[in-house]
């Protein structure tokens, strides 16, 4: 009878654990690092905390058969799975593997990933994929079409659960594209991150069209056009850090509150430059980000979708050391006016913040809604009222600050005490009206300008009257639609005795069914 003692076993596992580590051939994985990309074991080193990675089904091997697939089953089948910390902190993770079959997806590939992203739902931790790889493996068909399902399905009901974070480090195209779509933020890397539905050969066949890969589907077209990209960094490790720095300000899931750290920026600091921020002629802009990160601890404000929709700024920050999501028009682009993709930026914004629990403070300086033949084709009036729905259903604690410009419907929809934004205040250059002082004395007073012997001088006195009366905070804060007309060299000490007072806040809407909801 024979025997297989402990060590003999002990060398089998070594033997087969080391094939696994090393899946890739020597060749792929010269190609990846050519390329001026990370293997996949490398970049989860590199994410994690040191010595905290436990992989999960290291040697998984695909079971499927033809088409040259019976003789190469290495381990891992591509996709590298498993948990480990983060500043301390669990997460799970995979990360694709190019060097193994492309990185393309197969039954069993899949199944490791329907196991982790199962684990990160179930414990309440945040899901990270890393995402390197050709689309489904066309040699096990149908297979891995369903198998893509699995994947979208528990995107779905992870969303508004855990933090969900998609790393695009590569390709990701057709079907797979739609993954890191439902996730929360999507990060990628110039000149190396590709994303699309179909490549430039399928483009030009079908449509003529000629376009390059890095025009059609990279970092930068995804961030400036798309909307895709959350977040664009010049190499893969700048990427992997900032994916860090993103999850110290969320929380593991929506039943925690985001991470708060001991506050060294003092809470009652004077913001004495803000009184000089908005210009005295009000049709002259202003850097709206220079407000936030005057206020914020220690003025650091990390953006959102920095390229795109620059007309709204979005992002975190802290106040007093917790964390708070940040909302405001930005005058310096488009003089801070409301579009379709605005719309759409700052409502995802506002319902991650209120899936995950964090404060959301709207600096408002809004001259309305974009006219155009465009924006209304486009569904101005549908993306429009995203926004109004992603504020008026937050029940985190909301707080509105007008600077200056808080004209017409596009008041209301940032954030106002009437849908429900629990503190306003208003800096005395505020203007709360139905519309700018010139728009208002055309639309008053045309027949007595038609009328008038110097209808120049006419219209200036009419507006100067109409700006005395009309364009100031004093009449809202009459009627309470403002809580508080505030000097600006208050605002943080305001907006933090605020969000303390509002830190215990508890608010339920009705359950009911979803209705029509625009998503």
């Amino acid at each position: 009878m024979s025997t297989h003692p402990m060590s003999a076993r002990l060398e089998e596992l070594e033997r087969r654990r080391n094939e696994a580590y090393h899946a890739g051939t020597e060749t792929a994985v010269a190609k990846q690092h050519s390329q001026g990309k990370m293997t996949a074991r490398e970049r989860v080193d590199y994410l994690l905390d040191p010595g905290s990675f436990e992989e999960l089904d290291l040697l998984a091997r695909h079971r499927a058969h033809g088409m040259g697939l019976d003789e190469r089953r290495p381990y891992t089948d591509g996709v590298i799975t498993g948990f480990g910390t983060i500043h301390g902190r669990r997460v799970c993770i995979f990360a694709q593997d190019f060097t193994v079959f492309g990185g393309a997806l197969g039954e069993v590939f899949a199944e490791k990933i329907h196991k982790v992203m199962d684990l990160a739902a179930s414990v309440g931790v945040p899901m990270i994929g890393l995402n390197d790889g050709a689309g489904a493996r066309i040699q096990e068909g149908v297979v891995s079409l369903h198998s893509y399902g699995g994947i979208f399905r528990r995107n779905v009901a992870s969303s508004g659960v855990i933090p969900q974070i998609s790393v695009v480090l590569g390709p990701c195209a057709g079907g797979a594209v739609y993954s890191p779509a439902m996730t929360d933020f999507i990060f990628m890397v110039e000149h190396t991150s590709h994303m699309f539905i179909t490549g430039p050969d399928v483009v030009k066949t079908v449509t003529g069209e000629e376009v390059s890969l890095e025009e059609l589907g990279g970092a930068m077209s995804h961030a400036t056009k798309s909307g895709v990209a959350s977040f664009v960094l010049p190499d893969e490790k700048a990427c992997l850090d900032e994916v860090k720095y993103l999850l110290d300000f969320l929380p593991s899931n929506n039943l925690e509150s985001p991470p708060s750290i001991t506050p060294t920026d003092d809470p009652n600091r004077s913001n004495d430059a803000l009184r000089t921020i908005v210009p005295e002629n009000s049709n002259q802009p202003y850097e709206m980000r220079d407000v936030i990160r005057e206020v914020l601890d220690h003025g650091e404000y990390f953006e959102y979708f920095s390229h795109w929709a620059r007309n709204i700024t979005c992002g975190f920050g802290r106040m007093d050391g917790k964390v708070v999501g940040v909302v405001g028009n930005q005058p310096a682009v488009l003089a801070g006016v409301l579009d379709i993709d605005s719309s759409e930026k700052a409502a995802r914004f506002v319902r991650t913040c209120d899936a995950f629990n964090i404060p959301i403070l709207t600096f408002v300086d809004v001259p309305g809604f974009l006219p155009g033949v465009d924006q209304e084709y486009g569904g101005i009036i549908r993306h429009g009222a995203k926004l109004l729905y992603a504020f008026s259903e937050a029940t985190v604690p909301r707080i509105q600050i007008v600077t200056r410009k808080a004209y017409g419907g596009a008041y209301v929809v940032m954030n106002s005490k009437s849908i429900g934004a629990d503190l306003a205040y208003a800096w005395p250059s505020a203007e709360l009206a139905v519309m700018g002082p010139q728009g208002a004395v055309e639309v008053i007073h045309r027949r007595e300008l038609a009328a008038a012997a110097d209808p120049i001088t006419k219209r200036q006195e009419l507006i100067d009257q109409y700006t005395e009366r009309y364009a100031n905070p004093y009449i809202a804060a009459e009627r309470g639609y403002v809580d508080d007309v505030i000097d600006p060299s208050e605002t943080r000490k305001t907006l933090i005795q605020a969000l303390a007072m509002l830190e215990t806040k508890r608010e339920e809407l009705p359950r009911r069914k979803h209705g029509n909801i625009p998503l």
